[in-house]
């Protein structure tokens, strides 16, 4: 089975680690702790410092096995994210061999980030929650794992100007829906906390914040859109995410 850590589990054992797993997880590191150059994430980068992140490492995500090894993460996670702090996150970093990281573009990727995705939804065996929309294009919509909803963010090393999106590896990062019940537009901290971070985004990114942008539950807000950021300000018009019936 494969291993979901804790950051402090990871270090104790980081000299066996492989040695892709060595520095992606470094370079994670030290962009989300970077005080120089602030990551622009707010709870993302305070579930990092305070230790509420999980982490786990997959095959090369091209390969269908990296879907049924996101599968049985997610499901360990599930079963332990309220356990983890109240900044809790699971951050995924998939083995990205060097012809990939030197000939895929931001478009590819999109593509197959839906692919991953889709092909992870074959092996859940729960039912999709009832107050969850199984049509992305109703606001209510968001992924689904083990009865879990949960936002999804994606990263890839082909990201330039949109650089809260570019990381060294593929990279997939799941939030559960639960973390954002004290923070979204309703809440003084989810509108403090919403302010920040576009702030922290005009200077982080060359490229201006994406119209799509927006809080669960926001009039015309589709969360599929936020998913996967172009590293410009175009959107895709149907949501490729296909899960079984």
């Amino acid at each position: 089975m494969l291993e979901l850590y804790s950051a402090e589990e990871l270090k104790q054992i980081f000299e066996q680690l492989p040695s892709w797993q060595q520095e992606s997880f470094t370079q994670f590191s030290n962009m989300i702790a970077d005080e120089e150059n602030t990551y622009p994430c707010v709870p993302g980068r305070i579930g990092f410092l305070s230790g509420h992140l999980r982490y786990a490492f997959i095959s090369d995500p091209r390969l269908h096995r990296a879907s049924k090894e996101l599968a049985s993460i997610l499901q360990q996670y599930g079963a332990v994210s309220r356990e983890t702090g109240l900044y809790a996150s699971l951050v995924v970093i998939c083995e990205t061999p060097s012809d990939m990281k030197e000939h895929t573009s931001v478009e590819q990727y999109q593509t197959l980030f839906w692919q991953v995705l889709s092909r992870t939804t074959t092996h859940d065996s729960s039912p999709w929650p009832d107050h969850i929309s199984k049509e992305p294009n109703d606001a209510s919509w968001e992924f689904c794992f083990n009865g879990e909803p949960y936002f999804c963010f994606c990263a890839t090393p082909a990201h330039l100007q949109r650089k809260s999106r570019h990381f060294p590896f593929f990279m997939l990062a799941f939030q559960p829906r639960w973390v954002f019940e004290a923070i979204n537009d309703e809440t003084s901290l989810g509108r403090k906390m919403k302010t920040l971070i576009r702030k922290r985004l005009a200077e982080y990114d060359t490229a201006p914040a994406h119209p799509s942008l927006m809080w669960y539950g926001q009039k015309d807000n589709l969360e599929w859109k936020q998913y996967f950021l172009p590293d410009d300000e175009q959107t895709i018009s149907k949501c490729p995410f296909m899960r079984k019936k």
